[in-house]
């Protein structure tokens, strides 16, 4: 493989290359429409190809992988230090293949079109679960102008709408029940796709083994484990646990200066989606470690403590995340100690 790397600022009609030569100078730079840039690069000598993480680019990642080239996906808010001058098209290449230059961008795994089948389940059933919090939210409040005040939760709003379309004194009007009636129509649809979409993910769970032993962490269920896995990959863009914790946001935000040291609160970096399922999944742990006398929910309770509730959940979820890695990057089965074995130490 030759020593040309390429910049290609991505869209969805128009696209723009940055080619520097062996010695770093710009020796071309071309506009494509999509068809051209997959002629054009398939005809290319092997090459460097660097590229946003960002819309359709593990597409194109995986198809110039089939010419023979070697593909990076680097960062965007990595890329943005290395904008020169304007920003236009060509300078957004240009800045691409500088990142890609300098070699301290750590760059994202190309997924497979299985983990991206993986990342759409999780995706469309986030939106359904979007989808039907607003509903029930939208109903119970449309309902209590009505005089008519539902408990929480949509599986009592499932039991309670039929009620109140069958009730002729509860002063609902005729336009309004037709209008709750298709309402309540579409409430069942979405509770019934979300049960799909979780049955689809325990499946999943039942029948890859990476999942099978992430759902041995505390926390860590169908949902929870699919995600991470999804996320994660195979885990050797990262040298270590920490690093995989500091991808998904879960370490504490720096600000030092000299020799003194302020932590705050967690970057939030990565996946935004990923974190939360971890978290959550950390907090249910955490709300029942007083209960148990194991190693971790012994650790646990110290930190609610000495630390506070939410502050030892992120703990958690941070420590999850590090052994998350091990399993997935090392092939390991997470085994914890038993109590017996802790307490004569």
């Amino acid at each position: 493989m030759n020593h040309t790397r390429i910049g290609i600022d991505l869209a969805k009609n128009v696209f723009h290359m940055i080619v520097l030569g062996p010695e770093g100078k710009v020796i071309k730079r071309r506009k494509f429409s999509r068809a051209q840039l997959a002629e054009y690069v398939s005809q290319l000598e092997p090459a460097t190809i660097a590229m946003e993480a960002c819309g359709s680019a593990h597409h194109w990642a995986r198809r110039f992988r089939e010419y023979g080239h070697q593909v990076m996906l680097l960062p965007p808010q990595h890329v943005k230090g290395y904008l020169r001058g304007q920003k236009n098209d060509y300078n957004d290449a240009l800045a691409i293949v500088e990142a890609l230059s300098h070699g301290a961008v750590r760059s994202i795994p190309v997924k497979t079109v299985e983990q991206q089948d993986d990342q759409a389940l999780h995706r469309i059933r986030q939106l359904r679960i979007k989808e039907l919090r607003s509903l029930v939210n939208q109903l119970r409040g449309l309902l209590s102008e009505y005089g008519i005040v539902l408990p929480q939760g949509k599986q009592a709003l499932r039991a309670q709408l039929p009620l109140l379309l069958e009730d002729a004194e509860n002063g609902l009007t005729p336009g309004f029940r037709a209008l709750l009636n298709r309402e309540y129509q579409r409430l069942r649809f979405l509770i019934e796709d979300v049960e799909w979409f979780d049955q689809q993910l325990l499946h999943q769970s039942k029948e890859d083994d990476v999942c099978k032993r992430l759902k041995a962490l505390p926390g860590f269920g169908p949902v929870v484990s699919s995600a991470v896995k999804g996320w994660m990959g195979n885990g050797r863009q990262f040298k270590r646990g920490r690093d995989a914790s500091a991808a998904l946001g879960i370490v504490p935000r720096q600000a030092t200066s000299g020799d003194k040291i302020r932590l705050m609160g967690i970057t939030k970096r990565g996946d935004k989606y990923t974190r939360s399922l971890v978290v959550h999944g950390a907090r249910a742990v955490v709300r029942e470690a007083h209960k148990k006398d194991d190693p971790l929910s012994r650790w646990i309770s110290r930190l609610v403590e000495t630390r506070g509730y939410n502050k030892a959940t992120v703990a958690l979820a941070n420590k999850l995340i590090r052994i998350a890695w091990v399993i997935v990057a090392r092939g390991e089965t997470y085994s914890p100690k038993p109590v017996a074995q802790v307490a004569h130490t």
